[in-house]
């Protein structure tokens, strides 16, 4: 039985009839979730950069949504997600089937905090933008909205990443982190990948159509995003010939997805933003807040294995899901289902 009616059971049978409808009412107003509300905001904050010398003031963009009143929880997205994790009225958020009203993040009862990654150009002089200097900027904004701490940071892909980072170097800051297809490391077959993706883009400016080389950068990045079952389901067509040559099932799938990128990201940030995925690394014994690892059976990005690594070398409790999926990494986007769950356990531990 649920607090609110254990309470109206303990009063139903003393009061008079004539008023029962006025304490109904009163009870609704009692166990009413808090108020939700939305800010999107700018902040400047003072950030040491890892790839570079001195302190610098940084501007940071970041949203805050959900119950006024509720416990807070930081969650960030692969390097194309931004500041707008949930629907606000006017637009759709990029994890909308996760954080929101009657979601695994529930904004009825919790609040969530997001920024927009900060950029290599954001950091003035620095060589690079690194995840440390992600967790930093989130704990800059922490300081200007007044917060101490967040009740979990929850992290997938480049944010799982973020996530450790801050885990490592603000602890006291968190109570829980939940990474979802992230590791302490990108794995070397990954950064791999992801140099002649970069390499990709550069020729492109070379040659003077940045929007083709972000176009076949971003269909390259597909190739090891999705599973192989997905593959084999959606392109079972078999090749026509046309215009000159054959044409394959994976060719206009893989092309929307590289035209899509291209519109709406910029070059710049794009190879800054891949570059700090293959700089990361944290050691694991220095995440010492209870850690949720989710990982993905399917996953060609993030290996289990070396999730299996940074479970068994935390430096505090860690516990280890696995999803099987056909989305391969993407499962986090597409398996709101499974990944909700896991989530909603993760959350629901006390103190999380």
């Amino acid at each position: 039985m649920s607090l609110q009616a254990e309470a109206r059971s303990n009063v139903a049978d003393s009061i008079p009839a004539a008023i029962a409808p006025h304490i109904d009412a009163a009870f609704d107003a009692l166990f009413a979730p808090p108020a939700n509300s939305a800010r999107i905001g700018e902040s400047v904050v003072r950030l040491q950069p890892k790839h570079a010398e001195g302190m610098r003031d940084v501007r940071v963009r970041w949203s805050l949504c959900g119950a006024v009143d509720g416990p807070l929880v930081i969650v960030q997205g692969g390097i194309s997600a931004d500041r707008h994790v949930a629907a606000n009225g006017r637009e759709s958020g990029w994890w909308n089937d996760i954080v929101g009203d009657r979601c695994a993040i529930d904004l009825r009862c919790r609040r969530v905090l997001s920024i927009d990654w900060l950029a290599r150009a954001d950091l003035g002089d620095a060589l690079a933008v690194s995840t440390d200097d992600q967790a930093d900027a989130i704990a800059g904004v922490l300081d200007v909205l007044g917060i101490r701490r967040a009740r979990a940071f929850v992290g997938a892909s480049y944010g799982a990443m973020v996530g450790l980072a801050f885990a490592a170097r603000h602890a006291r800051r968190l109570e829980r982190l939940v990474a979802v297809a992230g590791a302490h490391r990108a794995h070397p077959l990954s950064t791999a990948v992801r140099n002649i993706q970069r390499e990709v883009v550069r020729l492109g400016a070379r040659l003077g159509d940045t929007t083709a080389g972000l176009d076949l950068a971003r269909r390259l990045a597909m190739t090891t995003y999705r599973g192989e079952r997905e593959f084999a389901e959606r392109c079972a067509e078999a090749p026509h010939f046309t215009d000159g040559r054959f044409r394959f099932a994976e060719e206009p799938w893989l092309a929307a997805a590289g035209a899509s990128f291209a519109q709406r990201f910029d070059a710049e940030r794009y190879l800054s933003l891949s570059e700090s995925i293959d700089l990361h690394t944290i050691e694991p014994e220095d995440v010492r807040v209870p850690t949720t690892l989710i990982g993905i059976a399917s996953d060609r990005v993030v290996p289990l294995a070396d999730l299996c690594e940074l479970q068994r070398r935390c430096g505090a409790r860690a516990t280890l899901h696995v999803i099987d999926s056909r989305y391969g990494h993407d499962a986090f986007l597409k398996e709101p289902a499974q990944l909700g769950a896991l989530l909603n356990e993760a959350l629901d531990i006390p103190g999380a």
